[in-house]
Order: structure tokens, then C-alpha cells, then sequence
């Protein structure tokens, strides 16, 4: 309505993703030995209840970032148009909310690279990647909803595997092209690790049931 207030972000109504991805960094920080147990039950309790954005930052103000950014952060996003990576004998990684690019460079000498786009923040429908391998390794991480494309790569005494298959029922969200080579290296694409169990879910964790015995 023309001439009517915008509500500032804190006052704005949270929706069940985003009290559920609370819940999730709450259950993590316990896990990692940040918060206690009654610190945790509080918690869990607030942001179950929460109705504002304001209510929800306030269980996890002092907690590390983790994660994907808010939804409301990524309009402000502006990636780059490329973004280089050189490892020698080291290793690189991208992993957490890192801002996808439009375009990279990955070169390799004896040294690995890891592309985690689990978290990621993706602005852009599109990425490629131009790759130079040489006894060195590139690893792709990817979620569901990114897509892969490795076919284009020259693979000399080395390999390139993709183990992730996309599902047709899933929209792609990111659609990455990899071109270059390798030589004595390797490229893999592989979806992530199943989530770690945090140590309050450890310690109530319920016994296998057993499967009962012939008669």
C-alpha cells in the first residue's frame, strides 16, 4: 500500500525453515560442546516459539555463523565475475556460505582443492570452472540441486569421477561446466556426508531394534 511502513527485518515473521534451521545450528553448537544441556533445551524452546526474525538471532547471537545465509541476506549478494585458485604443493577450500562466482580458475600442482557448495551462496544459475590438474586433486561437494558437468575435461594418466546422479524430480538450482585437463591427478564429484550426529543426539540415541528370532 503507497505510503505505508516497511517493517524493519527483526520485526518481520519467521517461517517454519527458518525456526527449523535454528534448531539445526542450536543442536550443532551443543553438539561441538558450545552450549550445555539446560542452554540448549531454553533455546530449542524460544526459537520452536519464535514468531520474528528478532526472536530467532537472539538464541544464536553468540554462536559462529554456520551454514547458509538467511534468505532475506541474499538479494544483497553480488558475486564475482571470476575468482582464482593456485595451490602448489598446499591445498585450498571453499566450503561454508562462500559466494558462488560466475566463473573460476582451479590450478593444481601436487596440491588439492575442495569446492563445497552445500552451503553456498548461489545469485547465479550458471558457473565455469576452467581446471589444470598436474599430480594434484580437485574435489566437487554438491547438494541435490547442483548439477555437474564433466565430460569436456582431457584426462591424461588420470581420472575424473562423478558419483552424484540427479534426480528428475529435483530442480536444478546451479548447473556447474568443468573444462580443462589432468594429468596424474584427479577430479571427483561426490554428494555430501551424511549429517554428524551432535553429542546430545549421541547421548539420547535410541538402541537398534532387534530383529526377533525364528521360531
Amino acid at each position: 500500500m503507497s505510503g505505508e511502513l516497511v517493517p524493519e527485518r527483526g520485526r518481520l515473521r519467521a517461517s517454519h525453515e527458518d525456526r527449523d534451521r535454528v534448531v539445526e545450528r542450536l543442536r550443532v553448537a551443543a553438539g561441538d560442546g558450545r552450549l550445555t544441556s539446560d542452554e540448549l533445551e531454553e533455546r530449542l524452546e524460544v526459537a520452536l516459539t519464535a514468531r520474528t526474525y528478532q526472536e530467532l538471532e537472539a538464541v544464536v547471537v553468540d554462536l559462529p555463523v554456520a551454514g547458509p545465509a538467511w534468505a532475506g541476506d541474499l538479494a544483497a549478494v553480488s558475486p564475482k565475475d571470476m575468482s582464482r585458485i593456485v595451490v602448489g604443493s598446499g591445498s585450498a577450500r571453499r566450503d561454508g556460505p562462500w559466494v558462488v562466482p560466475q566463473r573460476m580458475e582451479i590450478e593444481s600442482k601436487s596440491g588439492s582443492v575442495v569446492l563445497d557448495f552445500t552451503s553456498a551462496v548461489i545469485a547465479l544459475p550458471t558457473l565455469d570452472i576452467e581446471v589444470s590438474v598436474h599430480s594434484g586433486a580437485l574435489k566437487l561437494v554438491v547438494p541435490p540441486d547442483v548439477f555437474v558437468d564433466v565430460d569436456d575435461v582431457a584426462v591424461h594418466s588420470g581420472s575424473v569421477r562423478n558419483t552424484v546422479r540427479l534426480s528428475s524430480a529435483t530442480p536444478v538450482r546451479l548447473r556447474v561446466r568443468v573444462t580443462g585437463k589432468v594429468h596424474s591427478g584427479s577430479i571427483t564429484v561426490r554428494p555430501p556426508k551424511p549429517p554428524r550426529r551432535g553429542f546430545w543426539q549421541w547421548l539420547t540415541r535410541r538402541p537398534r531394534p532387534v530383529a526377533a528370532l525364528p521360531r
